[in-house]
């Protein structure tokens, strides 16, 4: 129902369907319905009522206030909430939003993927997040954060908590952020350290990103971090020069030589 003037009135008449016990629905999606706190208070009252059936919620382009995080985060606190997937982008979300989610993620709940991209979270905001990605009873697997305002101090902070509790997160995107060199090294550091479990880290557009990963199959080391690169006996086809030419165009990478043999 995403994309529709719900308002709060319309969510709350979907609640009473919600909150009844015949109710099986597993996926919810409600972004861009003009939902406020209040709506937010009644889905979370709704699914507290009947916490079983649900496991992912789009609330994406909806502002909660902040008694509508807190209301969702008690939701998820509820042993018998099955949610797996929240997805709260674009929801106007700051750092005093993180505090209640961060006591979400060191608890031992359902959540496996939590979305929060494009709010303005900055690095304060991150690292009330960090207390509870370090929390050993944290078991999230997928967090997006992209365009969320976060510099080099808060990569600091997302590092340092992954290699406290390195084995449950396996996708991490921070696209949109501007991590700097210390904040490369920083998560170039985390992907060598044995017990990270990370599949998937985005930090780069898709193309930069794709250089990015062929490079460092080719050479073992990540082109961020370097400041010459010698690609001589490789052959790279047009394609993957044009992958490159992205790359160097991305304002992390700080490459002063590039060695290689056109074909």
């Amino acid at each position: 129902m995403s994309n529709n003037n719900l308002q709060d009135s319309g969510v709350k008449l979907l609640c009473h369907g919600l909150e009844n016990m015949k109710c099986r629905l597993e996926i919810l999606r409600l972004s861009d319905c003009s939902i406020t706190e209040e709506g937010y208070k009644a889905l979370a009252s709704a699914l507290r009522s009947n916490p079983s059936h649900l496991i992912e919620l789009d609330l994406t382009g909806n502002d909660p206030g902040q008694s509508g995080v807190k209301e969702l985060s008690d939701l998820l606190q509820d042993p018998n909430c099955q949610l797996k997937t929240l997805r709260l982008n674009d929801c106007g979300l700051t750092d005093k939003s993180c505090s209640a989610l961060a006591t979400v993620l060191g608890s031992d709940t359902s959540l496996k993927e939590l979305n929060m991209s494009n709010n303005n979270l900055q690095d304060s905001g991150v690292k009330l997040l960090c207390h509870g990605l370090e929390n050993m009873k944290c078991h999230l697997e997928i967090l997006r954060l992209s365009d969320c305002s976060i510099t080099e101090e808060g990569y600091k902070a997302l590092a340092s908590a992954l290699r406290s509790n390195p084995s449950h997160l396996i996708e991490l995107d921070l696209t949109g952020n501007d991590p700097g060199q210390s904040g490369v090294k920083e998560l170039s550091d985390l992907l060598q350290d044995p017990n990270c479990q990370l599949k998937t880290l985005r930090f780069l557009g898709p193309a930069a990103d794709e250089a990015c990963q062929y490079v460092t199959g080719i050479v073992g080391k990540n082109p961020l971090l370097l400041r010459e690169l010698n690609l001589s006996g490789h052959k790279l086809g047009d394609t993957r020069v044009n992958l490159i030419t992205v790359l160097l165009q991305d304002k992390h990478c700080q490459l002063n030589t590039l060695i290689f043999q056109p074909s």
